[in-house]
This record gives structure tokens, sequence and C-alpha cells, in this order.
């Protein structure tokens, strides 16, 4: 007991175990979510459209409730029985999936839907052990990479419950009880992350829930900006939510369905540079910098993404290289975004909030996004494979995300820098926030 409390006293011990302890719950979130995406649901239709199209766009809407709700729920969370709330919400998420293990098809899509209600919740709740300190962006970044590893990490044990006899009904749940323990040590070790200290507060302000008054003085107060970032955050969650939902029928399309592995072997080295490149971002001391560099990290996945996609549809490039660099330039983009960008906007403004807010109204915009892109892919209308759709949505995205990535960086340091011209001993969000 006294060896764990002189771990959690050192500093750089705390946030290396803080960052691994989210990462790990979070990885043991996506076992109760991402699994059922590993089968295929072979031939089956109803209501006109693909069974397992109809299984996605369930829990999607699902998650997408969830955000609508995690707008209000997570910036106004306080830090009294978060670890009590997670565990509600997984086991409920593992009840849905139990649901739609027994229910018969198509009458199981509302348990898909039951099980995104919670899961949306998982990732602010987990944030906000994590936000206001110098190392938040070491921590969100060992926290982020899971977003990565995770989906490939679990629908590569799903399809491993599939080998072994499970049928596709029963793997989602399986599959998600098998890394229940995991996820319980890894809200302990989270329960038991000390409190920012001053000198957190100091360089990143304090961080406190908001309320809906708050909420709508701060959307006031950046408006421009939130909504460059948005619509740039919906597109990054429209494609990467559509080549986690169906990498295995653009994997089958490629020729390389067989290959169950073939998940964690391409999104493995993709998760550690960037967990290097965001976790990097600590030592960048100035807000303002940061939040540019931001900015630039953004602006360099998402073109990344389009030029491999051209070499690819040009024939320059092999399959799972595409494969490999569409993955690293959306979620170049997608990770510093998650863990850096709405921390250094806060950090940047001195202002006393948390990143709840800001993180929840993006999300639900890019899972409606999402809903609204496989909705298009299933109408028939563009007669397009798989992989062609993909590829379309990452070019769209490679235009539209620079675009927009570019105008908020030029607005966010208009903004700071017009701020501390006039006022540059005041936190510029002083009369906003507090």
């Amino acid at each position: 007991m006294n060896a764990a409390r002189t771990l959690w006293r050192s500093p750089h011990t705390a946030s290396v175990l803080a960052g691994c302890a989210a990462m790990s719950a979070y990885l043991c979130m996506y076992a109760f979510r991402r699994p059922f995406t590993a089968a295929t649901f072979s031939g089956e239709q109803f209501f006109g459209l693909d069974y397992k199209a109809l299984l996605v766009m369930a829990q999607i809407v699902g998650y997408l409730v969830s955000k609508l709700a995690g707008i209000k729920l997570i910036s106004e969370l306080r830090r009294v029985g978060r670890g009590r709330f997670l565990l509600i919400l997984i086991s409920f998420a593992a009840a849905a999936l139990l649901g739609f293990a027994v229910v018969p098809a198509p009458w199981n899509l509302v348990f898909l839907f039951l099980n995104g209600l919670p899961l949306g919740l998982v990732w602010g709740v987990l944030f906000s052990y994590l936000e206001g300190r110098r190392a938040t962006e070491l921590m969100g970044a060992i926290m982020a990479s899971s977003l990565i590893f995770a989906s490939g990490f679990t629908k590569t044990a799903g399809r491993f419950f599939l080998s072994l006899g499970v049928s596709e009904y029963w793997m989602p749940l399986v599959t998600g009880l098998a890394f229940a323990p995991l996820l319980v040590a890894s809200i302990v070790l989270l329960e038991r992350l000390p409190a920012p200290d001053e000198t957190d507060r100091a360089l990143r302000g304090a961080r406190v829930p908001m309320s809906a008054d708050v909420r709508r003085r701060f959307a006031r107060h950046f408006l421009p900006g939130i909504a460059m970032m948005v619509l740039c955050y919906t597109a990054l969650t429209v494609v990467r939510d559509f080549r986690d939902s169906f990498e295995v029928e653009v994997f089958t399309e490629l020729g390389y369905g067989n290959r169950v592995g073939l998940f964690t072997q391409i999104e493995t080295p993709i998760a550690f540079a960037l967990l290097l490149c965001t976790a990097a971002l600590m030592l960048v001391r100035d807000n303002l910098r940061a939040l540019m560099t931001v900015h630039a990290m953004m602006f360099t996945g998402v073109v990344v993404a389009g030029v491999a996609t051209l070499a690819f549809e040009m024939h320059w490039l092999p399959a799972l290289w595409w494969l490999g660099l569409i993955g690293f330039g959306l979620y170049l983009a997608y990770v510093p975004f998650t863990c850096a960008f709405e921390e250094r906007l806060m950090a940047t403004f001195q202002g006393s909030g948390n990143v709840g807010f800001m993180m929840y109204l993006c999300d639900a915009s890019g899972y409606l996004g999402s809903i609204g892109v496989i909705m298009l892919r299933e109408s028939g209308v563009l007669h397009v494979s798989w992989t062609g759709f993909l590829a379309a949505c990452v070019l769209v995205l490679s235009v539209l995300g620079a675009i927009c990535v570019a105008a908020s960086a030029v607005y966010f340091s208009y903004k700071a820098r017009r701020a501390a011209a006039a006022a540059f001993s005041v936190p510029v969000l002083a009369g906003v926030l507090k």
C-alpha cells in the first residue's frame, strides 16, 4: 500500500500510470462496442438493407443520442462517483449484448441501439480524470492510442472467438466479458489519481462543471472557430467510423479477408507513432503555440490521407500501404483533436470550465454524419464498392478538412493575439466562463 502511494506521489510515474489506466479502460469499452463488426452476417438482409449495415446504424444512433446527452452530462460532470458511473455504463452495455444474443434478428437491432447508448459517455468520463494537468497531452496520447489499437485488437479477439465456434450473435458478449476484469482494475487505478495541483491550475486553468448558461456564452464567444472545427471533426468521424465498421468488407474486397490478425498488424504501428507525436505536445509550454501545432498536425493528417488515396487510385501504392497511410493520416488529425485541441483551447484563454462541452458537441455532429453516410451507401444511389466508397470519402475529407483546419488556425490565432493586445494580464474568458 505504501509503495502504491509513493508511485502516485511521483508526478511523472502518476502521469504514465493514469494514461495507461485510461487506455486500458477504453480498450475494454471497445470490447463491448466493436467486436460485432468482425462478423460479416453474410447474406442477411432486412427491410431491403444489409443486416450488418443496419446493426452499425443502430449502434451509431445509440452513440449519437449518448453524445447529445453528453453535451450536458459530461460538461456538468463532478469528480465524485465517476468510477461507479463507468461501471454502470459498461454493465448496461453488456446487458444489451445479452439481449442481442438471445433475441432473433431483426428484432435484436434495438439491443445494438441500447448497447451504444451508454458507451458514448465513456470517453468523456475517462478524460475528466486527465484534463487540466501539465502532462495532459502525455496521458491523453496514451489513452487516445487505444482509439487505434483497441479497434483492431478487439475485432481480432472477436474473430478469435468466432474461430472457436462461438456464434456471430454471442461473440460480442463473450468478447466483452473477457475484458471485464481488466476494466475493473483500470477504473480502480484511475480513482487513485490525485487531483490537479496548484501549478496545473495556474498553467492550464481550473477545470470545473459548466452550466447551461456558461456553455451558451462559450459557444457565442468562439462561434466561427467552433463551427470550422465541428465541420472538420464531423468529416473525420464519418471516415474513421466507416473504415472501422466495414474494414472486414474492405479487406475482403482487397483479398485479405482470411488474415485474422491483419487488424492488429496495421493499427499497432500507427498507435505507437501517434503516441509519440501527440505526447510531444506536452513539451510545448506556450498554450497558443501548442494550439497552432495541433492545427498543423491535423492539416498534415488529412493531406497525407488524401495524397495516399490518390496514389492508390492511380495504382502507385499497394493496398496495405494505402490502408496504413490513411489510418495514420486520419488518426494524426483525429487523436490530437480529441486529447489536445480542447485542452489547449481552454488553457490558451484561461477560463474555468472543462473540455467536455466542446468534445461532445463535435462527437454528436460526427456520429450524425456517420449515420447519413451509411444510409447514403446503403441507398444504392452510388453503386460503388466498399473500397471505392471509402476512397471517395477520404478524398472529400482531405479537401474539406484542410480548408476547415486552416481557417480555424487563422481564427483562433487572431482571437488570442487580439485579446492579449487588449488586456494581456486578464484571462480572456474571465467574463465568459466564470
